[in-house]
């Protein structure tokens, strides 16, 4: 590691240090990762990723009014608690149906144990990932506008997957194990984690001069 990096590494450890305390976990700056902790359930915590995108306030509003044991009731008992539900580019059908894609695979494996078949065997989460989607995708034909949005497609068969980010959070809830994220699996290697890049975090590794290409 050159100069500049370990530069780098030694600013970033000390403000993962300063952030890495539950006073970051406040309702004045809400996070979705909030409710996955109280739930402290992996397909809980999925939930939470899938709908994290759009404004903080309103992520954490729409969590906490769902009621996730039903992912472990029928899928009738789903319809009729969810069918007035909606957020942003999900209605209410497309509620219902990420909570029955999500009840199935539960009755069958844990997330964990779908992902690793896909990790394992070259320790890539992107191959996990596929796995993982490509299973929901399995357990639930229905397919819609909204529907497609949350859940997303195996990376190699669509470039710029809006779903990866909230995939790559909800990995680093399950794998990393400190004072905010749950660290709830134990088969990834944290350090195989990626970081997708968005405009701020692309703005920020070009300022830190991690990247030298101009565009995101």
């Amino acid at each position: 590691m050159n100069k500049h990096l370990q530069t780098v590494k030694a600013r970033l450890d000390i403000e993962v240090a300063k952030r890495n305390s539950l006073d970051e976990l406040h309702l004045s700056r809400p996070d979705p990762v909030m409710p996955a902790r109280e739930h402290n359930e992996e397909y809980s915590a999925l939930v939470c990723a899938l709908f994290g995108y759009g404004r903080a306030e309103n992520i954490i509003k729409f969590l906490y009014s769902l009621d996730v044991s039903l992912l472990d009731s029928s899928e009738n008992e789903i319809e009729k608690a969810l069918f007035k539900y909606y957020y942003r580019f999900q209605n209410g059908r497309d509620v219902i149906e990420i909570f029955r894609t999500l009840h199935r695979l539960k009755q069958v494996d844990s997330l964990e144990a779908l992902f690793d078949e896909g990790y394992r065997q070259e320790h890539n989460v992107v191959m996990g990932l596929n796995t993982l989607i490509g299973a929901l995708l399995k357990s639930n034909a229905y397919e819609s506008r909204g529907y497609n949005f949350l859940v997303g497609r195996p990376v190699e068969k669509s470039r710029g997957n809006g779903a990866m980010k909230r995939w790559m959070m909800f990995l680093r809830w399950m794998v990393r194990k400190d004072n905010i994220d749950m660290g709830l699996w134990t088969k990834v290697d944290k350090k195989d984690l990626i970081m997708p890049l968005d405009t701020h975090t692309f703005k920020v590794s070009h300022r830190l001069s991690l990247l030298k290409r101009k565009t995101c």
